[in-house]
């Protein structure tokens, strides 16, 4: 009777040791991304986005602070990596700039292009 508790005991703590790595790597988007866009290799802006998904919706703002820009839809397919976003954010001139990014996740790095009236660039923002 005894080894067949100490097989179960094996066995049972060979399981919680092997799902150790997948509860610590946690969720691929939450937490804060920090990096740069603009429209061309030498003008760029310094950017923070703070995501938060629970593996079905994603929601999240960008420079979190007193000015966030909160994210207005943001979707993410985990099959492919790739992350959808669109926010509003107020320009200098008193309206409303609307902001159409897309992207892949690879790890800690998320990289892609973005838009808004004219205006065309790319990012590469990394998660902390």
């Amino acid at each position: 009777m005894k080894t067949l508790q100490s097989i179960f005991l094996a066995v049972f703590l060979a399981a919680i040791i092997s799902s150790i790595p997948l509860i610590a790597a946690g969720d691929p988007l939450s937490g804060t991304w920090t990096g740069d866009w603009g429209p061309t290799p030498t003008h760029r802006n310094q950017v923070a986005v703070e995501l938060k998904w629970d593996g079905k919706n994603l929601t999240g703002n960008v420079n979190p602070g007193p000015n966030a820009v909160e994210l207005k839809k943001a979707t993410f397919d985990a099959q492919t990596n790739a992350i959808h976003l669109e926010a509003d954010a107020s320009s200098r001139r008193g309206g409303q700039i609307h902001y159409v990014i897309d992207g892949k996740v690879e790890g800690s790095t998320m990289t892609g292009a973005w838009n808004h009236d004219n205006l065309k660039g790319d990012f590469k923002i990394t998660k902390k």
